[in-house]
This record gives structure tokens, sequence and C-alpha cells, in this order.
């Protein structure tokens, strides 16, 4: 017995200098061989710092209504982008496919390519393509292309990440589901103890709440500020407030087959909270996490409606949302939200168009329940009940997310 022990560890010490050896080879190799001139290959491989991480997001749904949901509108706001109800029974969601690298020391590059089905066919579109900086000082930052735009909290965060299977209504009405356009963002991060950053864009204008690139492709920009910070060691909060002004130059919405035309300038005020709990920060146990948005808007400009008809328009509208997600067990978690529109009275001249609205005001109720075995994956239902429409209505939504390949970590 004695002498078969030792055999085996003489074979075990024989296999542990081999490995060693493999894995010192490469390395010297490497150090020994020059590169190329302008190329990152070497004699015995290929240096992969630079290589993109490429993730894609596999999702679907199921949504049952009690009304049609093509005669969805919510009076008084016209809904325009991707606002509007998901497609009725079994559908695919957006197909996600990103990609992301440091192009070099200096700039890292991102693309979100989302593959959508849209009345039988198969949509690609361009979602998120921009190039940021790295090394510029006194936390300053730049970013350029397309993006989401910096503009309170569930603006920037993708499809896949959402609480539930789809936006507030305020989301849906202010800012067409998500606000996404092409230009430039300038961001600073304060040198100060807490938690604290400021930015500000200048974007072309293409996207609702904007439309038709107005003041020759400058159409809108945003400012916004972030504070936050911890409490002990269980609790994390984070503040912001942001602006956006909007030229519109015959912006549509409203039906495809007979859109309202928007002209004007339109301001959107928004203040978001979060709170999140863990205890001693471990989330994967145990958290709860509550938010809440208010966005107030005010547009001034001119409607042309049936037939060319024109008139003027100036609203104030306001909505918020509050929700409440509870993870009580690994695995498991149950939320709640409540959203709510209201706005003023609107002229006759607009009755039988969805811009016409005297109350009562929109609002909904949502509860939803997921289950992830991992962060890569997450089954969930979803029910809805919706005073927002002129009829009341439930509605019912099963939703899968799957994620394979790189996928970053999601901002707090």
């Amino acid at each position: 017995m004695k002498s078969d022990y030792e055999a085996r560890i003489d074979e075990l010490e024989r296999r542990l200098d081999l490995a060693e050896q493999s894995a010192v080879a490469p390395s010297a190799a490497a150090t020994e061989e020059p590169y190329e001139s302008g190329s990152t290959m070497t004699s015995s491989g290929r240096d992969n710092s630079f290589n993109p991480a490429i993730g894609v997001t596999l999702q679907g749904q199921a949504w049952s209504y009690g009304n049609d949901p093509d005669d969805y509108y919510i009076p008084g706001f016209p809904l325009a982008g991707e606002a509007g109800l998901a497609p009725e029974g079994l559908s695919l969601a957006e197909t996600e496919i990103s990609m992301s690298a440091s192009v070099d020391d200096k700039f890292m590059a991102m693309l979100t390519v989302p593959i959508a089905v849209e009345d039988g066919e198969t949509e690609v579109e361009l979602e998120e393509a921009w190039v940021e900086t790295l090394a510029l000082p006194a936390g300053l930052s730049v970013r350029m292309g397309r993006f989401f735009a910096d503009v309170g909290y569930l603006n920037t965060k993708h499809f896949h990440a959402w609480d539930f299977a789809d936006q507030p209504l305020v989301y849906q009405a202010f800012l067409g589901n998500q606000y996404i356009d092409d230009g430039l963002q300038f961001r600073w991060l304060a040198p100060t103890d807490f938690y604290l950053e400021f930015s500000g864009e200048v974007l072309r204008g293409d996207r609702y709440p904007s439309g038709g690139a107005a003041r020759s492709g400058v159409g809108s920009g945003t400012f916004s500020v972030q504070t936050g910070g911890d409490i002990g060691f269980s609790n994390s909060w984070l503040f912001g407030l942001s602006w956006i002004g909007a030229e519109a130059d015959k912006r549509e919405s409203g039906p495809e087959d007979e859109p309202l035309v928007f002209s004007g300038d339109t301001n959107i005020y928004i203040a978001d909270f979060v709170w999140k709990w863990a205890p001693f920060g471990n989330s994967r146990e145990r958290n709860f996490k509550f938010q809440g948005e208010y966005m107030w808007r005010n547009e001034d400009g001119i409607y042309s409606i049936f037939d060319g008809l024109e008139l003027p328009w100036d609203q104030n509208q306001q909505g918020w949302y509050a929700q409440a997600i509870f993870q009580p067990i690994p695995r498991w978690r149950f939320g709640v939200r409540y959203d709510h529109l209201s706005g003023a009275s609107t002229d006759l001249a607009f009755i039988d168009t969805p811009l016409y609205y005297l109350g009562p005001n929109p609002k909904r109720y949502s509860a939803m329940v997921d289950w992830s075995n991992s962060e890569f994956s997450r089954l969930r239902f979803q029910y809805e009940y919706d005073y927002s429409s002129e009829a009341n209505d439930q509605q019912f939504a099963l939703q899968y997310i799957f994620s394979i390949g790189a996928h970053g970590a999601h901002s707090f």
C-alpha cells in the first residue's frame, strides 16, 4: 500500500511539473518574440486584450388582453415611438446582439442591434452605436454616436433589465417608451466623497419626444445630475434630476393611418429616486428595491389633425410611477407597480382624436413574479389592471429572458 501511494504521488508530481512547464513556455515565447510592425500577432499566438465581448439576449412573450389591443390609446396622450401594447398571443420580443470592447487605451466602443418581428416581418434596428473616451482628465468623459439619453432612471436600461415586461405609462406617453437619439454626451464625475455626476447632451432630435431633426440637426438637448451613497452596510440610494428640451418639426404620433403632426417646443422635467436594501450587501440571498419617477411636460406649438386642420396646442401634463421589488429567497422576486397620468382638459376642436382629454386620469396597477435560475435566465408572469384607455382592461403576460455570451453588469 505504501509503495502504491508513493507511485501515485510521483505521478501527480510529474503531471504538475508538465503543467507548469506548459504554462511558462507560451509566456516566455511571447516575451522573447517581438510584435510584427502594425500587428498584434506574435509568433506564438494573438493578443486578445482588445477582442470584443459579444453577447446575445433571447426574449419571448405571450400577452392576453380583455379588449382589442389594436383599439388601445391613452386619451390626451398620443403614443409614438415604441409605445403601446405588445402583440397579443405568442411572439418574440427583441433578440438583442451586443458587442463592446476597448478600441485602444483612449477609447471604448459599444454596439447593440435588436432584431424584432413586427407585422410578420423581421426588422433589424440599430439601438446603440457609440464610442466613449477613457482617458480624459478630471473625471470627464465624452460619448459620441447613438445612445440612450441620460435622463431619468429607467431610460438607460435595456429591455432585458426591466423589472416588468413593459414600461410605465409615463415613459410610454412622454418618451415613446425610451428616448434614443444620435449626438454627443458629456459627463463629469465630481471629486467628492459621495457620488455626484453631471451629464449634458446635444442630440440630433430625430426621435420622440423630438422629431424632424429641427435646428439643422441639433433639435434636442438634455441635462441631468445624479447623487447617491450608502447608508451602513445594507442600504444604498440614488437621486436624480433631468431636463429634456426638444424642438419638433412635423413630429408624428397617434394612429399610423391618420397621424397627428406636431411642430413646436417640448420641455420635460424628471425627478427619480431609487432605494436598495440587501443584508450586508449580499443581494443574492435577499434584497428589496423601491423606485419611483415623476415627470412634468409642457408642449407649446401647433397640431395638424384631420384634413390638414391646424390647431394651437399649449398643454402642461404630468405623470409618475412607483414600484417595489422584493426577493425573499434566492431566485424568486415579487413586484408591484402603480402608474398615473394627469393633464388639463383640451379644446372641443380635438374631439374624436387621441388628443381629446376630459379625464378621469389614466392609471394602471401591475403585479409580477419572476424566477431566475441564474443571472443569465429569467421567467416572469405579470398581471395588470389597466384604467388608462377608454375601457378598463385586464392584461396577462408570460415572458422569458435568456442571455448567452458576454454580458456586462447592469448599472445601479
